[in-house]
C-alpha cells in the first residue's frame, strides 16, 4: 500500500506543479505535456511485461525491481536541469510506477478471493483517496518557487525505502518452479515487444501522426502464435470481461482529464496560485472514493463544468466538482469486478495486467487529447496580439498562466474568458466520452464471483491464508 501511495501521489501532485516546472526548465517548445505523457507512456508500455515477468519469476522480485526503478526516476526528475532530462526521468519513473500498480492488484488477487475482495479494494481506493487529497496541496506548496518543486520528487525516496523494507519482510509468496532458462522461454518476448513499440507509436502519434498498423499486427500475433500471450484471447472474448475493459478505458480518459486540467483551470481563470488551485480542487478529491454511482452523474457533472466561467461563484464550482466526483470516483474500482467475475482464479494475474495496461493507456490518451483540445482552442480564442507574445512553435496552454496574472484590466479578464471558453471544449468532449461509457456498461451482466484463489502464488506460510478461507 505504501508503494501504491507513492504512485498515486506522484500522479496527483505533479499535475498541480506543472506550470512552475515548465517555467523553471525554460520550456519554450511546449514539451511540458510530455512530463505527464512520458510517465504514462512508459508505464503503459511496460505494464504487460511486468505482469508477464511476475507470472514467470514470481511477484516479489518484480515488485522490488519496480520500486527501485521508481526511486531512480524520482531522483533523476528532482535533479533535472532541462526539459529533455525531466521527460527521460519521468519515463524511468513510469516504468517503475506501472509495475507497482500492476503487482499490487495481482498480489491482492493472489491472497483474497474475488467474492471477498471488496474490503481490500476499498483499502486500496482509500490509499488513492489519501494520495489524491494530499497530492495537490503538496504539489502546490512545493511549486511556489523555482527550486522547491524538486522536493516533489526527492520526497519519494524515503517512502521508497519504507516500501522496499516492507516488501522484503512481509511479501512471502510462492514462486513458480523451474530453471531461469525455462522461465525466460515462457515470457512472450515478441508479444511484449510489439505491444511496447505499438503503444509508444500510438501515443506519440496523437501529436506526430498515427500508426495503428503495428497494434493490429500485435492482435493477430497474440491470437495465433503466442504461447503465453500478453493479451489473452479468453479474456477479451468474454462479453462481461470485455465490457469491463472498455469501461476502464473510457474512465481512464475522463478521470485523468479531471486530475490534470481542473488545477490548470483555477490557475488560469481565477488567478489562483499553485497551492490555492490545489485547495480549490479538494472538493473533487474528498468525494472521489466513497460513492458507487453511475456514468450518468459524470455526464451531468461535466455538463455543469462546461458552464463555469471566470466569474462563477465559489459555491457553484465546489458543487460541480462534488457531483462530477460522485460519478467518476467509484469507477476506479467497479469495472475490475466485471472483468474478473467470469474468469477462473488462475487467470486473475493476466486479467489484472490487462486491466492496468488498459487504464494507463487510456489515461495517456486522456492527457494528450485534452491537452490538444486546450491548445487548439486557445489559439482560436486568445487575441492575435496576445498569442504573438509567444514563439510560434510553443504550446501556449501553460505558458499563458503566469502571463495572465500580470496583465492589466481589461486584458486580464479577456484572457481569462478565452481560457475558460477553451476549457469548455474539454468538458464537452468528456460529456460524449462519458455517454459512451454509459452505453458500454450495458455489455456487462451479473456473474457469480469466485470464492477461491490461485494456489500457485499463495503465501509460503499456508496457515494464515487457509485460516482466512476456512473462516468464510
Amino acid at each position: 500500500m505504501v508503494a501504491v501511495f507513492l504512485s498515486a501521489l506522484d500522479l496527483t501532485a505533479v499535475a498541480t506543479a506543472l506550470p512552475t516546472i515548465s517555467s523553471t526548465l525554460d520550456d519554450t517548445k511546449g514539451d511540458y505535456i510530455w512530463v505527464g505523457s512520458a510517465y504514462a507512456l512508459s508505464s503503459t508500455a511496460f505494464i504487460p511485461l511486468s505482469g508477464n515477468l511476475a507470472n514467470v519469476f514470481g511477484r516479489k522480485s518484480i515488485m522490488l525491481a519496480s520500486i527501485i526503478l521508481f526511486a531512480i526516476g524520482s531522483a533523476l526528475a528532482g535533479a533535472a536541469r532541462n526539459m529533455p532530462m525531466m521527460i527521460a526521468a519521468r519515463a524511468v519513473q513510469g516504468i517503475g510506477g506501472g509495475g507497482i500498480l500492476t503487482l499490487t492488484e495481482i498480489v491482492v488477487a493472489d491472497l483474497v478471493p474475488l467474492a471477498d475482495r471488496g474490503l481490500y479494494q476499498g483499502l486500496l481506493a482509500l490509499i488513492w483517496a489519501l494520495a489524491s487529497f494530499t497530492g495537490p496541496p503538496i504539489g502546490g506548496a512545493l511549486a511556489q518557487d523555482s527550486k522547491s518543486w524538486r522536493w516533489l520528487f526527492y520526497l519519494n525516496l524515503p517512502l521508497v525505502a519504507i516500501a522496499t523494507v516492507l516488501v522484503l519482510l512481509f511479501l512471502k509468496l510462492n514462486r513458480p518452479q523451474g530453471s531461469v532458462r525455462d522461465k525466460l522461454a515462457n515470457v512472450d518476448w515478441i508479444g511484449n515487444g510489439i505491444v511496447l513499440v505499438g503503444t509508444s507509436l500510438a501515443i506519440i502519434g496523437l501529436t506526430w501522426g498515427r500508426n495503428p498498423v503495428l497494434m493490429a499486427r500485435a492482435s493477430v500475433y497474440e491470437a495465433k502464435f503466442a504461447v503465453s500471450p500478453v493479451i489473452p484471447r479468453d479474456i477479451v472474448s468474454n462479453r462481461t470481461s470485455f465490457g469491463g475493459l472498455l469501461t476502464v478505458a473510457v474512465h481512464g480518459v475522463t478521470s485523468i482529464s479531471v486530475i490534470y486540467y481542473i488545477p490548470v483551470f483555477f490557475q488560469a481563470c481565477f488567478g489562483a496560485s499553485p497551492i490555492r488551485s490545489s485547495v480549490d480542487f479538494l472538493p473533487a478529491q474528498l468525494t472521489n472514493t466513497p460513492f458507487a454511482i453511475f456514468w450518468a452523474i459524470s455526464i451531468v457533472g461535466f455538463g455543469l463544468f462546461s458552464t463555469i466561467r471566470a466569474d462563477t461563484s465559489t459555491g457553484k464550482w465546489v458543487g460541480y466538482q462534488i457531483i462530477t466526483a460522485l460519478g467518476v470516483g467509484p469507477l476506479f474500482v467497479v469495472p475490475m469486478f466485471a472483468l474478473l467475475a467470469p474468469l477462473p482464479p488462475n487467470r486473475s494475474g493476466s486479467a489484472l495486467t490487462l486491466f492496468t495496461f488498459t487504464r494507463t493507456f487510456a489515461q495517456t490518451w486522456g492527457i494528450t487529447i485534452s491537452g490538444s483540445i486546450l491548445q487548439n482552442k486557445l489559439k482560436e480564442n486568445l487575441s492575435a496580439a496576445f498569442v504573438a507574445r509567444f514563439p510560434p512553435d510553443i504550446e501556449i496552454a501553460y505558458a499563458t498562466i503566469p502571463v495572465i496574472r500580470g496583465l492589466e484590466e481589461p486584458l486580464r479578464s479577456q484572457a481569462q474568458a478565452a481560457f475558460s471558453d477553451s476549457m469548455t471544449a474539454i468538458w464537452q468532449t468528456l460529456i460524449g466520452i462519458s455517454g459512451l461509457g454509459l452505453l458500454l456498461s450495458l455489455l456487462m451482466k451479473e456473474v457469480p464471483m469466485a470464492t477461491t484463489t490461485d494456489e500457485s502464488y499463495r503465501l509460503k506460510d499456508k496457515t494464515a491464508q487457509q485460516e482466512y478461507i476456512e473462516m468464510r
